[in-house]
């Protein structure tokens, strides 16, 4: 199974081939864009931001599981995301994603061969996808962002495109029930230093969502406070 793992988490660029183009083509710029088109009426701004090259890694906020074939589906190049390992334990959903064009990490730690393959994407015409939360939010908000993106990108020398998602979290089933809004942004340059990427990022984003960023540290030490407190008058 380790080595199974491995398989998904390693990839050349000859991997994303003519063959996996046009299956992420047909399961997701014509079905999926059906289907929001149809039930979510989505609305896209800002793809005139979007770089003519692929030396770059599409950053949106993360509101739901229909994040990763959209981003697909609106943007004009493909799109390999990252998928968090343990879902390559799954038969189906390994055969499915890895044929869009998923491959595996470990979310606790990006390792050597995530390095690897995303300079191997940079050798496609594909780009990288990744969600700088790491797993799904709460509408409204922005939290849970890591340096992970910025350290990556500074690594293999590629810039941010920050996309805010509002609505994606909506689940319907009927035709013009649903609403959802892609904003693109402006490209981050990538910068020795992570953290000004991350606070970049961050900035855009709520500018492109209106959502509020919540630092979960500051968050929590209210929160211990609070409890000291509650502690002190019992």
């Amino acid at each position: 199974m380790a080595k199974q793992k491995e398989k998904y988490s390693t990839r050349k660029a000859s991997q994303f081939n003519r063959w996996r183009t046009l299956f992420q083509f047909l399961v997701c710029k014509i079905g999926y864009m059906i289907r929001l088109k149809l039930v979510y009426r989505i609305e896209i701004n800002g793809l005139e931001n979007v770089p003519k090259d692929n030396n770059y890694i599409v950053c949106p906020n993360h509101l739901s599981t229909l994040d990763p074939p959209m981003m697909v589906a609106v943007m004009p190049r493909s799109v390999a995301f990252m998928a968090k390992k343990e879902l390559f334990d799954i038969p189906f959903i390994r055969w499915w994603i890895d044929w869009l064009g998923a491959f595996a990490v470990n979310r606790e730690s990006l390792g050597p061969s995530t390095v690897k393959t995303v300079q191997e994407i940079k050798a496609s015409n594909w780009v990288l996808g990744m969600f700088p939360q790491g797993t799904r939010g709460v509408p409204g908000e922005i939290r849970g962002v890591t340096k992970g993106f910025a350290g990556l990108a500074k690594l293999t020398k590629c810039n941010i495109l920050p996309v805010g998602i509002i609505g994606s979290e909506q689940v319907k089933r009927w035709p013009f029930t649903g609403k959802i809004i892609i904003n693109i942004g402006e490209i981050i340059p990538y910068d020795k230093n992570p953290e000004i990427v991350r606070e970049k990022w961050i900035e855009e984003i709520q500018k492109l969502t209106g959502f509020k960023y919540i630092d979960d540290t500051e968050s929590n030490i209210i929160l211990n406070k609070e409890e000291e407190k509650d502690e002190q008058r019992s």
